[in-house]
């Protein structure tokens, strides 16, 4: 059976190092835990880290949160729809807003609970996905400061998650000055400039990360010790937290070439194999995931000897070539995973998830 593993010792090592790296930089940092998919076990394991703050997208990884810990401060970091309004208010302490009617039902849901309910307004600084236009910000921010039971704690934009637009120096100062403009016009404190993210991390560590940038949400670096800005590693910090095993199911010695009339398979490709490879055999084993669980473009076998040659929704098919190392039927073979890779694997319920 495939499972996923969760070592508790690196995920403490990479948690340290990123705590470390803030706290030395006096920067507020938050969690974002909706990778882990609301599973109970693997957040119980991060929320007994000495962390204060974590973000997730689904209410419902927030009340399971809440419920481990009920005095960790949650942030809910989209949107929010209408219909999740109530339960948004119930189990985050704060959400990051774009539009104005969301945020007049979020008061008035928080009156109808007796709560102030903090926000952080997000602005669009390019990447086009969420966020108030810059010539609007400050009317936006003008409407929103009559709202009764809210308070607005933040500034704050994301990057590089849709089109890949990244952070840089010059777009970071310009969510800096929107922020003083607004404290200077209504004379309000605004703590949160939360500009951060995994991708904006090496900035920071080339200390290149504009001064007034001063909260982080992290998620993808923690768990996979990513350098997002280039798609590399982060020196420092343990790449394989998570690891996942698929067991062996058949280990046959077959041709390399199929016969028969071709068409399309099941995800509408079509192959074209070397005509030298006609008349030869290889050793394939077939193995216990499937693209129910996770597309293979997104994972890589750890034995460098063996290949991906296929997969359908339940099973994938790993080349072995001659077999050298002896692999047979009930062996586990280990793959590494991306984040795209991770989010789908803890989002399906038929791999078993493990504590290492």
């Amino acid at each position: 059976m495939a499972f996923l593993t969760l070592d508790r010792g690196k995920l403490k090592d990479n948690f340290d190092y990123l705590d470390a790296l803030f706290k030395k930089n006096g920067i507020e940092w938050s969690i974002v835990t909706k990778m882990l998919c609301g599973n109970k076990m693997y957040l119980s394991e991060l929320l007994k880290f000495d962390c204060h703050q974590v973000c997730d997208s689904r209410v419902s990884n927030l009340k399971e949160i809440k419920n481990i810990n009920p005095d960790i401060e949650t942030i809910y970091i989209r949107p929010p729809a209408k219909k999740a309004i109530p339960n948004v208010v119930k189990y985050a302490d704060i959400s990051m807003n774009t539009e104005i009617s969301t945020i007049k039902m979020l008061s008035e849901e928080a009156k109808r609970q007796g709560k102030t309910h903090k926000i952080i307004i997000m602005i669009e600084l390019g990447e086009l996905r969420e966020g108030v236009l810059r010539e609007n910000v400050i009317s936006f921010y003008e409407n929103v400061f009559k709202l009764e039971n809210i308070q607005v704690i933040g500034i704050g934009s994301n990057l590089s998650c849709l089109y890949g637009v990244l952070p840089n120096p010059d777009k970071l100062i310009q969510l800096c000055l929107y922020k003083q403009l607004i404290q200077t016009k209504f004379d309000k404190k605004i703590p949160y400039i939360s500009g951060g993210s995994s991708v904006t991390i090496p900035l920071l560590l080339k200390k290149i990360l504009p001064r007034g940038i001063n909260h982080f949400r992290v998620g993808e670096t923690l768990y996979l010790g990513t350098n997002v800005y280039k798609n590399t590693k982060l020196k420092k910090m343990k790449t394989d937290v998570f690891q996942l095993f698929s067991q062996i199911v058949e280990l046959k010695e077959k041709p390399i070439v199929p016969t028969g009339d071709r068409g399309h398979n099941m995800e509408g490709k079509t192959f074209e194999f070397n005509q030298t490879d006609l008349g030869r055999n290889t050793y394939r084993a077939i193995v216990d995931l499937g693209l129910l669980d996770v597309e293979t473009d997104h994972i890589k076998l750890v034995d460098k000897n063996l290949t991906i040659v296929g997969a359908s929704s339940d099973i994938s098919v790993i080349d072995l070539g001659e077999n050298k190392k002896n692999y047979k039927v009930g062996d586990l073979i280990e793959f590494m995973m991306d984040y795209m890779a991770l989010l789908r694997i803890m989002n399906s319920r038929y791999i078993e998830k493990r504590i290492k």
